[in-house]
């Protein structure tokens, strides 16, 4: 098989099931809102948001580096299986005693500090899952992750919908992450011992300690987990920091919005996990294709990114009600504001997965040190006077800040978008987007779920009409639907490896 064919398969393999999950974690979350009402979805994002920060604590990095290292060679897959178990075991018993002590120094009510508890450990369940789903990843066995992530989703749901008709509050909700975090784990393990034992000999009863393994790999690693956790700061300390300075509801608030636009990455999160091994292989075996798999992410990235700012700009009232109901209406303009976080997030994800795949991490590591503390100024700043809404604006200019210095760094490195090519395709994708506004201010009668798809045609047929889509685009598209590889030279595209 072709690396343009496994890269489409194990990305389809994902993309299918993020949208199943994703669909499924939007419908519950939605849920949620609407039963807990702004204060109660406030204490709960604000759990959420607080044990997010320390969760990379975990992993620190290791499993982006057991991925990019296994699917350079299978064979330390064992290695890899048996020291990460051993340091997340003893880093998640570490974790959750500081999140613990960290949040009763911080004097919150026992409702909150219980619900810290439960999402605490349920994001311990989690990262144990995750060591089994680096090696997936690393084998490009995806469909084993896929099914996971779509597991733990549907159960969230059926917990969800049977808890809100039982009555539960935002501690039975706590407790339902907690329950199905661990049914997850359970599934990983049962999984890896049926359809890999056989070339993987490992089990739970051979977890070891090699401490100059262990020393080395995080000397390797911990560029990784730095940048998670900056990443997990600007991601989440807004939440945190309004929870402190306004209170429940406008932390609930502030993540209707938020949540919403979060679940949009999904694209980016099932293109880049099946493409990242094979970014990290070509790296050793031909830069050039690297650099053409590299240049084709970011230019889709931005076609599918910026008529999704567009459109939820336009829509975010309808949006906003039809999801959440009449009490969030105060989400609408923060939704305005960060789904434009989320196209810089779009634009910026290649250049983060290229650093890391050529041995680079410590750029992105410094790139997001640098956002982490804009972020935490900006809220510090904004937060007092805008509440919510200022939130919104700081984490939507941390991410702009964040694509300006990847793009920077991009050209010091030999790795720069010709300049010419991507205004070339921002023009036509912005003609596009006009037409596309022009047709929703229009046709505005339509229904919300007539209104996006057909808005979404109109701008895809002009793109293509204007070469926005051109022949190599069309001859990638059938070489992935007629798993023949494509025609052409471009950079080695086609090549098996």
């Amino acid at each position: 098989m072709t690396t343009i064919h496994r890269i489409a398969r194990n990305a389809a393999v994902l993309l299918i099931s993020q949208v199943f999950s994703y669909l499924l974690t939007f419908v519950y979350m939605a849920l949620i809102a609407r039963h807990l009402g702004a204060g109660g979805f406030g204490i709960l994002s604000f759990a959420l948001a607080f044990t997010a920060m320390f969760s990379i604590l975990v992993d620190l990095g290791l499993q982006q580096l057991a991925v990019r290292e296994v699917a350079r060679d299978n064979s330390l897959a064992a290695k890899y299986l048996a020291n990460m178990t051993t340091m997340r075991l003893i880093l998640g018993v570490a974790t959750f005693g500081l999140i613990a002590l960290t949040v009763n120094l911080l004097h919150y009510p026992p409702q909150t500090t219980t619900c810290v508890y439960l999402i605490g450990a349920s994001v311990i369940f989690m990262a144990l899952p995750q060591m089994f789903y680096a090696i997936f990843q690393a084998f490009e066995r995806m469909e084993y992750q896929s099914i996971g992530q779509a597991l733990n989703a549907g159960l969230m749901l059926i917990g969800v919908f049977l808890g809100l008709k039982a009555g539960l509050n935002v501690v039975g909700i706590a407790w339902l992450y907690f329950s199905i975090s661990f049914i997850t784990l359970v599934y990983s393990y049962v999984i890896f011992r049926l359809k890999f034992s056989g070339s993987i000999p490992w089990s739970y009863r051979k977890i070891e300690a090699d401490w100059f393994f262990l020393k080395e790999t995080l000397k390797e690693a911990w560029p990784f987990g730095l940048t998670a956790v900056f990443i997990s700061i600007y991601y989440w300390i807004s939440s945190v920091m309004l929870s402190s300075m306004k209170g429940d509801e406008a932390v609930g608030w502030y993540n209707a919005a938020f949540k919403l636009v979060m679940v949009i990455p999904f694209i980016i999160i099932a293109y880049f996990t099946s493409v990242f091994p094979t970014m990290s292989r070509l790296y050793i075996s031909s830069k050039d294709s690297l650099k053409y798999v590299y240049e084709k992410s970011l230019k889709y990235l931005v076609i599918i990114a910026l008529p999704i700012g567009v459109g939820t700009t336009l829509l975010a009232n309808s949006i906003v009600t039809f999801i959440f109901g009449g009490e969030y209406g105060n989400s609408v303009v923060a939704l305005q504001i960060v789904v434009w976080a989320t196209v810089f997030i779009f634009a910026s994800a290649s250049f983060v997965q290229l650093f890391n795949s050529i041995n680079r991490q410590m750029l992105v590591t410094i790139i997001v040190a640098g956002c982490a503390l804009l972020n935490i100024v900006l809220n510090l700043i904004l937060i007092p006077r805008y509440s919510y809404i200022g939130a919104s604006i700081a984490t939507t200019a941390t991410e702009f800040a964040f694509l300006f210095g990847a793009f920077v760094w991009s050209f010091k490195i030999g790795y720069g978008i010709p300049v010419k090519a991507l205004t070339s395709v921002i023009v036509k994708v912005s003609i596009s987007n006009a037409a596309m506004c022009f047709f929703i201010l229009n046709f505005n009668s339509f229904t919300l779920w007539g209104l996006i798809p057909l808005s979404a045609l109109l701008y895809f047929v002009l793109l293509f009409i204007i070469g926005g889509i051109d022949k190599e685009d069309m001859l990638l598209a059938s070489a992935i639907f007629s798993k023949r590889p494509a025609g052409g030279s471009s950079g080695g595209n086609t090549k098996s490896d």
